[in-house]
């Protein structure tokens, strides 16, 4: 079995998203800096609309790639991934605060 494969756009989308929001979040619980709360708010809306557009980008490559490659596919998984972790951590943030 080989390598899981991932597009260089969806990977990089993924984990600028993933690491930018583990770090407010971080942040925000050292600090306990009410701007961050506000920071994370606006943060949360452009991330969304960021991953949404990239994963419908990945999703039409994917369903218009007749080749083997199945790295567009594996990209739009890892965004999704994206859904549960920031529910995870509103979960966190509202138990803390």
């Amino acid at each position: 079995m080989g390598k899981v494969k991932f597009s260089p756009l969806g990977e990089k989308t993924f984990l600028i998203s993933f690491l930018s929001g583990t770090s407010l979040m971080l942040l925000f619980w050292i600090t306990k800096a009410d701007v961050l709360i506000i920071l994370g708010f606006y943060y949360v809306l452009i991330a969304a609309v960021a991953n949404l557009l990239i994963t419908l980008y990945e999703l039409m490559e994917y369903l218009s790639d007749v080749s083997e490659k199945k790295s567009n596919g594996n990209s739009v998984l890892l965004l999704l991934l994206n859904i549960p972790i920031t529910f995870l951590y509103l979960t966190l943030f509202f138990n803390f605060f």
